[in-house]
């Protein structure tokens, strides 16, 4: 078993329910750029821990809470990227709906430096009935 890319490594310690527990993970000056069309009250540059508390507060909003990121898989580019590709579930104007999306990581002297957030927002899905069940 090889280890992990370091990148992905240091990646794998965001818990993001915990941003302030997860402060020295980013640089200072961190950016998270949101590009969304389809939601354009939350599309834009987020600066900051601040500014991603608030980018999660405006889309836990904006889904009732029902926001939640399911990922498939971190791919290392190079010493400074790394590409996350997840699946999003989340209720949209009383819809459940998934959305593959990429989070594109870059990273400088080991500390998260920016990050892109791209949806694939034209081919929403609906989840399988079975998919929206909650299980006891």
């Amino acid at each position: 078993m090889t280890d992990p890319h370091p990148n992905v490594a240091l990646l794998s310690q965001l818990d993001l329910s915990d941003l302030a527990g997860a402060a020295d993970l980013f640089a200072e000056g961190f950016v998270w750029h949101f590009f969304n069309p389809m939601l354009p009250g939350i599309e834009g540059d987020y600066v900051g821990l601040n500014g991603l508390r608030t980018f999660f507060e405006r889309i836990g909003g904006t889904t009732n809470g029902t926001f939640k990121i399911n990922p498939v898989s971190a791919t290392p580019i190079g010493d400074e990227l790394v590409v996350v590709h997840v699946q999003d579930s989340m209720t949209l104007d009383d819809a459940p709906v998934l959305i593959d999306a990429v989070v594109v990581w870059r990273f400088v002297n080991a500390k998260i430096a920016e990050a892109w957030d791209i949806p694939a927002v034209h081919t929403l899905a609906t989840p399988a009935a079975d998919d929206t069940k909650e299980t006891a």
